[in-house]
């Protein structure tokens, strides 16, 4: 399924919420198009239940191994361009990548078609 410039909104814990009126939320604009960034970005290949192709094979490039951050980062930008509104990815900053907590931290910095500038924190 396409991304769009509307979405779920997705709280802190990463699951959908309500709004002020009972209704499940929604985001739109530059913030849906960066929300859908930051989920192709942690979308684990065969972690999508109807599209298994899609997302980063992570567990066969990073995960328990030594590996180097431009692999890594050309992961990330591959993801992140598969948003449909992403125009250009500006800048990809890795912070850090521990391969024993399996964390990575940094941020995606992108421009959507309609001119808008974004940022994504991993």
């Amino acid at each position: 399924m396409p991304h769009t410039r509307k979405t779920l909104l997705l709280n802190d814990n990463w699951d959908i919420c309500t709004d002020t009126n009972g209704h499940i939320a929604v985001s739109v604009g530059a913030y849906a198009t960066a929300q859908n960034v930051a989920n192709e970005c942690r979308l684990f290949t065969e972690d999508a239940y109807f599209a298994q192709e899609r997302g980063i094979p992570y567990y066969m490039i990073a995960l328990g191994k030594k590996v180097s951050t431009s692999l890594i980062a050309a992961r990330l930008r591959e993801a992140a361009l598969r948003v449909e509104d992403v125009a250009e990815i500006k800048n990809i900053e890795l912070e850090s990548l521990d391969t024993e907590t399996r964390k990575l931290t940094g941020n995606i910095s992108f421009s959507s078609v309609e001119n808008e500038n974004g940022t994504v924190e991993l």
